[in-house]
């Protein structure tokens, strides 16, 4: 019987001729909610989803699944110890991304520095003179803070190399370069002009950007937040915006997502907010649909895949 893999989304044409030389059968479903992943994937002997909660019941309605792959980086949305005590893999796509996320906090950095979106909406709004009482500010001289240096912080860091900006990590794991002092994580918030999120969501780092580390910031420095929402306190955020404690907040995810259009951070002026865009780009999809499937491909065929984040027996 032809082995079915299932795609709640569809992907990039690359990755599903992939799967169909492989000689699999792709189901292309109608959409990410729970019911129809269950009903549209039950004989699927492969998933590949993007950022909805994947838990053990979602499993269980899949009797043949033997792989779960995740586009993109993070896979909190799925119960990892639930599909490795079914027997089931995880994989992701690490390299796909990394160059292109750094690309979109380099940019909310450099939009939020210059009061782009502001100033384009008040052109809009036929307010030409919004500029002469909301001047932009230079980066070069700045000091950039990423809390965490892995593939992503790197790749932000090569890619600020050109500005003129001083830069410094915190990262456990990580050590100085040339270019990137390791500090402590006190001295990014205490120091940092920009401090730049590229955390995994882990027990570890969730909701440990708080009040505590919007008091230590500079009250003119910024928050650029492109790895996951629940690493911050939203509500702490917004009340350190409101009070001026920090000087804004570029964020590219939240807490909940699709982001209410009644949540507060909305309503500032001081924070630009962009829908989970940064690995949202042409290339980069087409990079993780190829390396999302490749793995899919070798876990069907019996062999081990690249990129599983659990450990099978």
């Amino acid at each position: 019987m032809t082995k079915q893999v299932y795609l709640p989304d569809d992907i990039p044409a690359v990755g599903k001729k992939i799967l169909t030389d492989a000689g699999f059968e792709v189901v292309v479903g109608s959409g990410r909610e729970r019911d129809k992943m269950k009903k549209e994937g039950a004989q699927a002997s492969a998933i590949l989803i993007g950022t909805q909660p994947f838990d053990g019941d979602v499993m269980d309605s899949m009797a043949n699944l033997q792989v779960i792959a995740r586009n993109g980086v993070g896979y909190d949305a799925v119960d990892v110890a639930a599909a490795t005590k079914r027997g089931i893999y995880v994989v992701n796509t690490p390299k796909a991304l990394s160059g292109s996320v750094a690309e979109t906090a380099v940019s909310e950095l450099l939009a939020i520095s210059k009061n782009l979106y502001q100033n384009a909406a008040a052109i809009h709004a036929d307010n030409w003179n919004y500029r002469k009482s909301h001047p932009g500010r230079d980066i070069a001289g700045k000091t950039v803070g990423i809390l965490g240096f892995g593939r992503i912080g790197q790749q932000v860091a090569k890619k600020l190399s050109g500005f003129d900006v001083k830069i410094i990590a915190y990262d456990p794991f990580a050590k100085s370069t040339d270019s990137v002092n390791i500090v402590d994580r006190e001295t990014i918030f205490k120091t940092a002009d920009y401090v730049m999120v590229h955390l995994p969501a882990i027990p570890e780092t969730i909701h440990t950007i708080g009040t505590a580390e919007f008091k230590m910031m500079k009250n003119d420095a910024y928050l650029i937040n492109m790895a996951r929402g629940v690493i911050i306190v939203e509500s702490e955020l917004v009340t350190a915006l409101k009070n001026g404690d920090i000087g804004g907040a570029a964020l590219d995810v939240f807490e909940e997502e699709p982001l209410p259009v009644t949540n507060p951070l909305v309503g500032l002026d001081n924070v630009l907010l962009t829908p989970h865009i940064a690995s949202n780009t042409i290339e980069t999809k087409a990079r993780m649909a190829i390396d999302a499937t490749h793995d899919i491909v070798r876990v069907l065929q019996g062999e081990k895949p690249e990129s599983a984040v659990n450990q099978l027996d």
